[in-house]
């Protein structure tokens, strides 16, 4: 009998893989190589990346920005160890990715947004794209300059057609889901008035809450991400200006608060953020998700 179940799930599995497969293809990746020169860089200082697959059809010019999830760095020991992976440099980025779900081309799988301009952009920063110091340690060589990052991004996809954008929706998961909700508004800014603009945040909010001895992890882990990167200055001052820049970097107030003006659509991200709150406040928080 446990063989028999066995082989079920084992069968299940393949076709599965084999459904994977025939929804996904590959996308080259996009280095943005005009970006260094304004210090638009990813931690290492490498040139920004994303993957763009052209729209085609009635969504020729409808967009869909995807932000890639990856976790924060706090310390320069943490952001030291993303330097050399994909997190935290291009030069060891994929040069092609799968695109699949709500990056698929294909009307099957993906309805809605089949034949958008589809992106996923790399991130590479450590921060939800919201740093910006201008000063790089030589003994480091770390670069805090997400908010460039992004920008230099929006601009080469602005160019490359976003600027006629009929409809954009700007979205991520976890750590991109932040930065869906942060850069919100700033996104909508960039894009003509005229705009139909729409911000989606997947496991992007995360619980305010006190670990099993008591001390605010979270608060302080988040805390320290903004001041180690520059960040206060790039998030939205109408949240700063009620909250400490810390609070508002990872979005810890209600929902119904926050986001008041945005036009966002919001998923939780409880057990991330549950786990992380009840671990001893030693262990690292290197790449959520």
């Amino acid at each position: 009998m446990a063989h028999a179940r066995l082989g079920q799930w084992l069968s299940l599995l393949v076709c599965l893989l084999i459904l994977l497969k025939a929804e996904s293809h590959p996308v080259g990746i996009t280095l943005v190589e005009n970006a260094v020169a304004k210090g638009a860089v990813c931690l290492d200082g490498s040139a920004p990346a994303y993957h763009f697959d052209k729209g085609f059809g009635a969504g020729i010019n409808n967009w869909l920005v995807h932000v890639e999830g990856g976790g924060w760095c706090n310390s320069v020991e943490t952001c030291l160890d993303r330097k050399n992976t994909h997190y935290g440099s291009s030069n060891k980025m994929e040069k092609s990715m799968s695109f699949s779900g709500v990056l698929s081309n294909k009307q099957k799988f993906n309805p809605d947004f089949y034949n958008w301009n589809r992106i996923k952009v790399r991130y590479c920063d450590g921060a939800s794209f919201t740093g910006d110091v201008e000063a790089v340690n030589p003994a480091t060589n770390l670069h805090f300059r997400g908010a460039r990052v992004f920008r230099a991004i929006i601009d080469d996809l602005l160019a490359k057609g976003m600027k006629n954008a009929q409809s954009a929706l700007l979205s991520g998961c976890s750590a991109g889901g932040l930065t869906s909700i942060l850069h919100c508004d700033n996104f909508r800014s960039l894009l003509p008035v005229g705009t139909k603009v729409k911000c989606l945040a997947d496991a992007g909010y995360f619980i305010n809450a006190k670990t099993v001895s008591g001390s605010q992890y979270i608060q302080a882990f988040y805390s320290e991400v903004v001041a180690l990167h520059g960040s206060a200055k790039n998030l939205p001052a109408s949240c700063t200006s009620k909250l400490s820049p810390g609070l508002v970097s990872f979005n810890s107030v209600g929902p119904n608060e926050f986001l008041a003006q945005r036009n966002t659509l919001l998923k939780k991200n409880p057990t991330w953020s549950t786990q992380k709150s009840a671990m001893h406040e030693s262990h690292s928080t290197r790449h959520a998700k």
